[in-house]
């Protein structure tokens, strides 16, 4: 007697044709995996500079301006906490020290007045616009599949852009040894976003 195996269920060969991915797919995956574990921890990393600059200037005559940029960034990274489980990414494992890097950041330069923690908020939405910019350019080779990503992004970055303008109104240049500072902190921003995008 011949053995005849049974043919697969029609449902569950539909299932195993739609699991399966193709190398462009895989990389675009990868690539959106990478995306918001970055972006993720720049928001942290932005609401903890933020905190950091309210609990020094939160009373001064900046603290309203300040606190309108950190409720923003608040709620960037509300979003991404909310993307991060959707899309199946995961946080970066240096969160705890990007926490307290921020927060050190922004409190640090506040101590030095307003018109350096206005700097360090110039410098720092500087790397970031550039950053989502970057993004955005890469995302854009197939907009139908990163329509959501492209839409949340290019919102955040012309926040962004907003807050270094705001800064810049400010008299985020007129802080001692602009360039020398803000260059340190671009530094230390494109470092971080290194680090974040691998681990």
């Amino acid at each position: 007697m011949t053995y005849r195996p049974q043919k697969i269920p029609q449902l569950f060969r539909q299932f195993a044709t739609s699991t399966k991915i193709s190398p462009k797919e895989a990389r675009e995956n990868i690539t959106r995996d990478r995306f918001l574990r970055v972006d993720h921890a720049g928001e942290v990393g932005a609401d903890r500079i933020y905190a950091g600059q309210m609990a020094v200037l939160g009373k001064s005559d900046v603290g309203s301006v300040i606190q309108h940029m950190w409720d923003q960034e608040k709620e960037h990274r509300k979003k991404f906490d909310e993307l991060l489980p959707k899309y199946r990414a995961r946080p970066t494992v240096m969160l705890p020290i990007w926490n307290v890097a921020g927060f050190a950041l922004g409190a640090g330069s506040a101590m030095l007045g307003p018109k350096m923690a206005m700097a360090c908020t110039a410098a720092v939405e500087t790397v970031i616009t550039d950053h989502y910019n970057d993004q955005i350019r890469e995302l854009m080779t197939n907009p139908e599949e990163n329509g959501e990503l492209l839409k949340v992004i290019s919102k955040f970055r012309d926040e962004e852009m907003e807050h270094h303008d705001t800064a810049i109104l400010h008299k985020a240049e007129e802080a001692p040894l602009y360039q020398v500072f803000a260059q340190a902190v671009k530094i230390g921003c494109k470092g971080a976003i290194w680090i974040s995008e691998r681990i």
